[in-house]
């Protein structure tokens, strides 16, 4: 792996602090000989998932050697006949999902998707150079129990859109409140979209906020029905994530009565009684029907956003 220091250079860059750890990687701010900030990205087999040693001290200040509660890791997914099963990857397939990362992100021009500057070489092994984005997660506004906007999930729906229309981006397909940072000026940047391998059936997600495994623009819908869930009850709906046979080429009667099963959760009014039924309608939308997808989800924004 690699372990970086403060102080410690990659090319033309110093490293200042580590500041995030995500899948199979660890980002670290960085500057250049100017003084401008970036954020490095490097592999890390160790990166997180289920198998972060979670014997590690929890604390507010993140490092590589200890776990912050802002931390809500993915891990990799294989796909096979059979089903799904999440797993290792080794250093060369981290390698090789990270580049890809990085090319899939230097073709996105989105000022809503942080951008890759650069692809660098450290002993053999890339590091994404990437803009150093100012601002919050969601995760870190949820936990300081600030106000969460609407108009937030709005701007990401759209951008999502565009991207998609564009060709530049099907999915992300690891929405969470992790990946998603506020500006102080409150535009949205998401970050990390999900490592993906077509040829190999493999995908880096979040089985939490994807529990059915898609790759597919509904993966982000539901994404963001359970990330406005846990805003309106403080849990999320499914606890089993992922979905049993999710990653199933054919699926049965076995298989559909499975599915309904998982998909039924508790009604966030029934956590909070003060949840809007408009809002708990799409929310409902987003987590269970199949054809609801980011056109009506922006549509039902809009439509609640316009009563307020």
């Amino acid at each position: 792996m690699i372990r970086l220091e403060s102080g410690a250079a990659i090319g033309k860059y110093q490293v200042v602090d580590f500041i995030a750890r995500g899948a199979f990687s660890c980002v670290y701010l960085a500057e250049d000989e100017r003084g401008n900030r970036v954020a490095l990205k490097v592999g890390d087999m160790a990166g997180g998932g289920r198998y972060l040693t979670r014997c590690l001290e929890i604390t507010n200040r993140r490092s590589p050697d200890w776990v912050s509660p802002d931390e809500s890791p993915g891990e990799a997914v294989f796909f096979r006949n059979d089903g799904a099963r999440i797993d290792f990857l080794d250093l060369h397939e981290i390698d090789n999902l990270l580049r890809q990362e990085g090319e899939l992100l230097q073709s996105i021009k989105s000022q809503n998707v942080v951008r890759v500057k650069d692809i660098a070489d450290h002993d053999g092994r890339p590091v994404l150079v990437m803009d150093y984005v100012a601002g919050k997660t969601l995760r870190e506004k949820i936990r300081a129990l600030e106000g969460i906007r609407l108009n937030w999930f709005l701007s990401v729906v759209r951008t999502l859109m565009r991207l998609g229309r564009n060709g530049q981006l099907a999915y992300h397909g690891d929405l969470k409140p992790e990946n998603i940072i506020v500006k102080p000026s409150g535009s949205v940047v998401l970050i990390d979209p999900s490592m993906r391998d077509n040829d190999r059936s493999l995908i880096s997600t979040t089985p939490h906020y994807n529990p059915l495994l898609l790759t597919n623009s509904k993966a982000d819908v539901m994404g963001i029905g359970i990330m406005l869930y846990e805003i309106l009850t403080g849990a999320l709906p499914f606890e089993n994530a992922p979905w049993e046979f999710a990653g199933r080429e054919q699926g049965g009667d076995a298989e559909r009565f499975s599915l309904s099963m998982f998909l039924s959760h508790l009604a966030p009014s029934e956590l909070n009684p003060n949840s809007p039924p408009a809002l708990e309608r799409l929310v409902y939308n987003c987590l269970t029907m199949p054809d609801y997808d980011l056109p009506e989800l922006e549509a039902d924004l809009v439509a609640f956003l316009r009563k307020q």
